[in-house]
């Protein structure tokens, strides 16, 4: 099985922002995942992720995404996609994923099949709660890491 790493992204106190961390809380409370696949809140880390990314083949990147669409809609952006769609960015962290990318393709350490899945926010704003309409595919999002990371042959199974 391939090295996996689970990442999620973002600032959960500010509302939507931290959808990345909130979809990995879900997703370690409600699965069982194999050796192999591990599950990181990179928070607002940036380039001080990158030892984490040493030896993955398979990054899936969890992240509020801003591709003008309606709130809630889940995004899934495939390696090339990700830094033309980061161009447009919604906050700080993003500009470290793009300078980790970048740093990644730099030192030859690029994992050859990176996915970055999320969803449009509708509140990036102070505040603990995902808007309602982001909550509310909070589970369906969480479906769809699973249904990538059995794509990629880890057997995941509820909890």
């Amino acid at each position: 099985m391939p090295a996996i790493l689970v990442l999620g992204l973002g600032n959960i106190i500010m509302r939507d922002e931290g959808l990345g961390v909130r979809a990995c809380e879900r997703l370690t409370q409600r699965y069982r995942l194999p050796d192999g696949v591990t599950v990181l809140d990179g928070g607002t880390l940036g380039l001080d992720l990158l030892p984490h990314l040493e030896g993955v083949t398979n990054l899936l990147i969890l992240d509020a995404i801003n591709a003008g669409l309606p709130p809630g809609t889940i995004v899934r952006l495939e390696n090339e996609q990700i830094p033309q769609t980061l161009a447009l960015k919604m906050s700080m962290h993003q500009v470290g994923l793009q300078e980790l990318l970048a740093v990644m393709s730099l030192r030859g350490q690029t994992p050859p099949h990176i996915v970055l899945l999320g969803m449009e926010p509708l509140l990036i704003e102070p505040g603990l709660d995902l808007s309602e309409p982001v909550q509310a595919n909070l589970d369906a999002l969480v479906e769809s890491v699973v249904a990538e990371l059995r794509s990629w042959g880890a057997p995941v199974s509820l909890a």
